[in-house]
C-alpha cells in the first residue's frame, strides 16, 4: 500500500521510514504542505500519516484536500500538541491520531490498523457501485448470489450470452446489469420483444428497411437484447443466424451489407433445445446463442429475497409519492 509520510524534518521522516521497515507499506516522504498536495494530485496514495504543524500551513487543511479524492486515503494524524488537535483532526475527518513522541511498534500498530480499515472502507465502496450497477436486480438468497457472480463473468466478455428463467423472474434486469458493468456500458441497450410481431416485420424492424436503420443498428457499439427470442419467426432467425457468423446487416431490399459490432444477449422462458428438436427453432442457431448461459431461479426457489424486494418496492413508491418509508408489520411478513 503506496504510503506518504509528510513531516518537516527530515530526519523523523527517514526514522518513521525505518519503523515501517518490512511492514508491506511502501513509503514515500515529503516536508512541505505544498508538496504533499502536489504528489496526492499526481500518485495513488492509500494511506497518509500527517504532522499537524508545516512549514507552510496547518496539516489539517490536507485532511480537506484527501477527502475530495477518490478513492479517499486514509489518514492517521500526528501531533505534539495534546487531545485538543487529535479530537479538530478526528473532526475533520482523520481515522487515528498519533502523540509524539512514539515507538515503532505504536506506528506500525496504527498505520497497518488505518490501512486495514481503509481497505475494507475501499471494498465497501466497490460493492455499493456494483450493486447500484446492478439495479433492481436483487437477492439475498443463495441462488441470487450466483447470478450475480454469473453477471459479472458475462459482462467480462463481449459473447453472446444465453439467459434463462420463467417470465417475471427478471431477465430483462438481468441482461441490463451484464450491459452496465460491461465495457458497453456507455452504448445503446436495445430492448426487443421477439413476440409482438410477424415474420416480414421483425426482418424490417431487426434488419431495417428503405431508409430506415434496423434496431441491430441501433444497437451498435453497444448491447442488442432479443427477450423471448424463441418466439422469433424461421424467416428472422435465418438473417440473425447470418449476422451473427459475418457481423454483417443487410436492409431489406438493399444489395449492399454492412458492418455492425453490437453484443448479443437472448432470453426466453421456453425451452429452446425441445423447440429446435420439433424444427420450430433452427438448430444452428440454438447452438449459436447458447455460447454463455445465465438461468434465473423463479422466485418459489428463492423466497429468502421476498422481505427484501418488498421493502425495496416500499422505499422506491414512498420515494416517489414523497412519504416516509414505514416497516413492514409481522402479519406483512408473515
Amino acid at each position: 500500500m503506496k504510503t506518504l509520510i509528510v513531516e518537516d524534518s527530515a530526519t523523523l521522516c527517514a526514522i518513521y521510514a525505518q519503523y515501517l521497515d518490512g511492514s508491506g507499506l511502501e513509503v514515500d516522504s515529503l516536508e512541505t504542505l505544498s508538496a504533499a498536495r502536489d504528489s496526492l494530485a499526481k500518485a495513488d496514495v492509500q494511506l497518509v500519516l500527517l504532522d499537524i504543524e508545516l512549514p507552510d500551513g496547518n496539516g489539517l487543511d490536507l485532511i480537506d484536500d484527501l477527502q475530495k479524492l477518490a478513492p479517499q486515503p486514509a489518514v492517521v494524524v500526528m501531533t505534539g500538541h495534546g487531545a485538543d488537535y487529535a479530537e479538530q483532526a478526528i473532526a475533520r475527518g482523520a481515522d487515528d491520531f498519533l502523540n509524539k513522541p512514539f515507538d515503532a511498534a505504536r506506528l506500525r500498530v496504527t498505520l497497518l490498523n488505518a490501512a486495514e480499515k481503509q481497505k475494507l472502507s475501499q471494498q465497501v465502496a466497490n460493492l455499493s457501485v456494483k450493486r447500484e450497477r446492478l439495479g433492481p436486480l436483487r437477492g439475498q438468497s443463495s441462488a441470487m448470489q450466483t447470478v450475480f457472480e454469473t453477471v459479472e463473468s458475462l459482462a467480462g466478455t463481449l459473447a453472446t450470452a444465453f439467459v434463462m428463467g420463467e417470465s417475471g423472474t427478471g431477465k430483462e434486469l438481468a441482461a441490463r446489469a451484464i450491459h452496465q458493468l460491461s465495457a458497453r456500458a456507455p452504448g445503446p441497450f436495445v430492448v426487443v420483444d421477439c413476440s409482438a410481431s410477424g415474420a416480414e416485420q421483425w426482418e424490417q424492424a431487426l434488419f431495417g428497411a428503405g431508409e430506415r436503420s434496423g434496431l441491430i443498428a441501433e444497437a451498435a457499439e453497444g448491447t442488442l437484447f432479443l427477450d423471448e427470442i424463441g418466439e422469433l419467426p424461421l424467416p428472422a432467425q435465418a438473417r440473425l443466424l447470418r449476422y451473427i457468423q459475418e457481423g454483417e446487416i443487410r436492409r431489406i431490399g438493399s444489395v449492399t451489407s454492412k458492418k455492425v459490432d453490437a453484443r448479443l444477449i437472448c432470453a426466453t422462458h421456453r425451452n429452446l433445445r425441445m423447440l429446435a428438436d420439433s424444427g420450430q427453432f433452427r438448430e444452428d442457431l440454438f447452438y449459436r446463442i447458447d455460447v454463455l448461459r445465465l438461468d434465473i431461479p423463479a422466485l418459489r426457489d428463492r423466497g429468502a429475497d421476498i422481505v427484501d424486494m418488498a421493502e425495496w418496492l416500499i422505499e422506491r413508491q414512498a420515494n416517489k409519492l414523497g412519504m416516509t418509508t414505514k416497516p413492514l408489520s409481522q402479519r406483512s411478513l408473515e
